[in-house]
């Protein structure tokens, strides 16, 4: 049996959502439908009422109601929503969940959809989904469609959307629930498969970083390779802070530079801390900490414009870091890795940290280069993090087949002392 879970209000959604689940009965699936509605009455029933959802928030609907403040009642139907989709895919009674919402509902549905494990088929069809997605989606495998009208009855543009959503949804729950992988644990290392590592990547740092997976895979590990766009830098730090990688191989550290300089591909401040928190070994480089990504070249900041500028592609716009700023990138790598708990190796391509900075390149400047390493080697005094010296450019295939290896002594090491 295939379970389609359809969350949503359904006092200001219910006739769509009652359309959705014959939708869905059509095709074949069985469906559990969620209520997380607050004042209206339902205009379908449920099969999860919305007091069940309130209370698996840890309180009561008609407190809820009482108090009447909408966005607390929102959060607190969010987190009865996650806890209420955790305990059916934990009952095997939920194989693939849909949702339909504007701002609200969106903002509920999504909050219980990120807490589902990766592969969970997640489908949110929303008013919202034109705009930025990234606090719906943050760092899931959800997908979202947007419904081009709002969610407000079935008309001749919403019925052919939710239409679609409902088939896919459906074709996704069935191919889940014949699926023999168990997708709620990834692999790890001694538990029969093979054993996973990250890496981080940037157009600029492909080739060193393809070389290091293909080595990676040679020598027996699943590399997963994370691109460096802000969501994926945090979607490494969460994964790796859980315990899923045998090792990181983090040798490309632009988001650092877009924090620190005001970019738009920031990971945040907790870029690279998780795997030193966690104990897990990691060998590091400095890839692309020479340039701060940007928006299309007409939405560059005034202060930017009198920098060394590069059209990366109609979508991003480059800037070269500074000296200064190199400096304190250094600083603050090395504040990071002092920090780890767990064997923490940097290696440092002294000829350059990307395609643009390899010699000849728009980006090649030895000096601000030399203030990174330098203030990276003094802040890394005395610790027990270990610096390397490579006399490569990062994308050269030797420097990346030996930080592979490098990586792959280390999870050894820790294998051997378990």
């Amino acid at each position: 049996m295939t379970n389609v879970v359809l969350v949503g209000t359904l006092d200001t959604k219910g006739v769509e959502y009652g359309w959705l689940r014959e939708r869905l009965l059509r095709a074949g699936v069985e469906v559990v439908l969620v209520d997380t509605g607050i004042m209206g009455e339902p205009r379908v029933p449920a099969d999860v009422p919305r007091e069940e959802v309130a209370r698996a928030a840890g309180t009561e609907l008609s407190r809820l109601r009482t108090d009447a403040d909408r966005g607390a009642a929102v959060t607190t139907m969010a987190r009865g929503a996650e806890a209420t989709l955790l305990r059916l895919h934990a009952e095997g009674r939920l194989h693939g969940v849909l949702a339909i919402g504007g701002s609200g509902g969106t903002s509920i549905a999504t909050r219980a959809m990120r807490a589902l494990p990766l592969g969970v088929p997640k489908l949110m069809v929303s008013s919202m989904a034109s705009g930025d997605v990234s606090p719906y989606v943050g760092s899931s495998d959800l997908t979202m469609m947007y419904s081009v009208v709002d969610i407000a009855g079935i008309n001749s543009i919403s019925a052919p959307v939710l239409a679609n959503a409902a088939e896919a949804i459906a074709g996704m729950a069935k191919g889940f629930a014949r699926s023999a992988l168990d997708r709620s644990r990834p692999a790890r290392l001694g538990s029969g498969s093979r054993p996973l590592v990250a890496a981080s990547m940037a157009g600029v740092t492909t080739a060193g970083v393809d070389a290091a997976r293909e080595r990676l895979t040679e020598l027996g590990y699943e590399v997963l390779v994370f691109h460096v766009s802000g969501t994926g830098g945090r979607t490494l730090e969460k994964l790796a802070g859980q315990g899923v990688f045998a090792g990181v191989l983090d040798l490309t550290l632009s988001e650092l530079a877009d924090d620190l300089c005001g970019g738009i591909l920031t990971a945040g401040p907790d870029r690279l801390s998780a795997a030193g928190r966690a104990g897990v070994p990691q060998v590091v480089s400095l890839g692309a900490l020479d340039m701060v990504k940007f928006g299309p070249l007409e939405t560059l900041p005034e202060r930017a414009r009198y920098r060394r500028v590069r059209v990366h592609n109609p979508s991003i716009t480059v800037i070269r870091t500074t000296e200064s700023e190199c400096a304190e990138l250094g600083r603050r790598v090395a504040a990071k890795l002092r920090a780890a708990t767990g064997p923490t190796a940097v290696c440092v391509p002294l000829r350059g940290l990307s395609t643009l900075g390899a010699p000849g390149g728009p980006y090649h400047d030895p000096e601000a280069d030399g203030a990174l390493f330098s203030a990276l080697r003094e802040g890394l005094r005395d610790s027990s993090a270990r610096l390397y010296d490579y006399d490569t450019h990062i994308n050269d295939p030797a420097f990346g087949r030996a930080a592979a290896d490098r990586l792959h002594a280390m999870i050894g090491a820790v294998s051997a002392a378990a």
